[in-house]
């Protein structure tokens, strides 16, 4: 796997040799810049791809414009000379939104063009994408991503693939630039039902997490040194060893929005009743995050839960 610290060339290098695409003369076109999409659009650009870029709020987009990102003011402009589109909005609506329709990206994206989706959205929806981009020559692949804004920052990001093998081995060099982990999980909509296992892993140990650390301050225990003990044990877990901390500090700036949040577990426990499944710790942290967001905490991280048994 391409290491973070070899540079450029080697990312040029890798994408020659794997019959991906060479950094000099493909243009990248990102929809959606928030809490983690700036700090992947930002790699991208450090990595040397040409990255042009549409978001709602303009502003939102500014550091990246310094750093040579190139501003369209619709998505049809963003997509029409693109070779790679990839998306990063907030809710399913918002992805049929910029994917549909006359202004939308199928409509306007030229042929042969890839088009991405890492939004965490419902399989569906990525399937129908998937469908019309085909019957329009292009390639559409759903990869929702993990590791919050930390591995975004890094370029660690796990992210789940669904599509055909081809166009994701195509684009694996644009992966390996945002992620540590690229994994293909299947067909079109393999991705979305990746992360949504991986959301309603996170849905229950969001719970424990926050029960143990209040646990250990009613016990009269230093919770710093109680993480200590135990993230490297059997606990362990990345909401133990990154959002814990926070939790502590009474730091709940977002690095993954509750409101988001929410709307991954609403999908995910959708989709396990669709298929008959019973998933109580699921329903049990969707409630109470509910809960925690009718608190006006929508905005907060994930990590503002412990409020609820402070």
């Amino acid at each position: 796997m391409l290491k973070k610290d070899t540079g450029t060339k080697c990312r040029t290098k890798l994408s020659k040799r794997t019959g991906g695409f060479n950094m000099e003369n493909k243009n990248i076109g990102i929809i959606g810049i928030g809490v983690m999409g700036k700090s992947m659009a930002k790699n991208l650009l450090d990595a040397g791809y040409s990255v042009q870029l549409f978001t709602r709020t303009k502003s939102k987009a500014q550091s990246l414009l310094e750093l040579g990102a190139i501003w369209k003011d619709s998505v049809s402009e963003v997509v029409k000379n693109a070779d790679v589109v990839i998306t990063m909005v907030g809710y399913p609506d918002d992805v049929e939104a910029v994917y549909f329709g006359e202004n939308g990206i199928l409509e306007n994206a030229k042929r042969n063009a890839y088009v991405v989706d890492m939004t965490t959205s419902k399989p569906i929806i990525a399937e129908k994408i998937f469908k019309e981009a085909s019957e329009r020559g292009l390639f559409a692949l759903d990869a929702p991503v993990s590791g919050g804004d930390i591995g975004a920052k890094n370029g660690t990001l796990s992210i789940m693939v669904g599509g055909q093998l081809k166009a994701y081995e195509q684009l694996k060099p644009i992966f390996e630039v945002m992620g540590g982990t690229i994994i293909h999980q299947g067909p079109a909509g393999s991705g979305q039902h990746t992360k949504l296992c991986n959301q309603i892993t996170i849905a229950s140990n969001m719970v424990g997490v926050c029960e143990s650390i209040t646990y250990a301050k009613k016990a009269g225990l230093n919770p710093e040194r109680v993480l200590e003990s135990i993230t490297t044990g059997a606990a362990g877990s990345f909401s133990l060893s990154n959002l814990a901390p926070r939790m502590i500090k009474h730091d709940f700036a977002p690095g993954f929005y509750v409101k988001h949040f929410i709307k991954d577990m609403t999908i995910a426990l959708e989709s396990a009743k669709d298929m008959g499944l019973l998933t109580p710790g699921l329903a049990l942290s969707l409630e109470l995050y509910t809960e925690l967001a009718e608190q006006g905490e929508q905005e907060s991280g994930t990590q503002a839960l412990i409020k609820l048994f402070s």
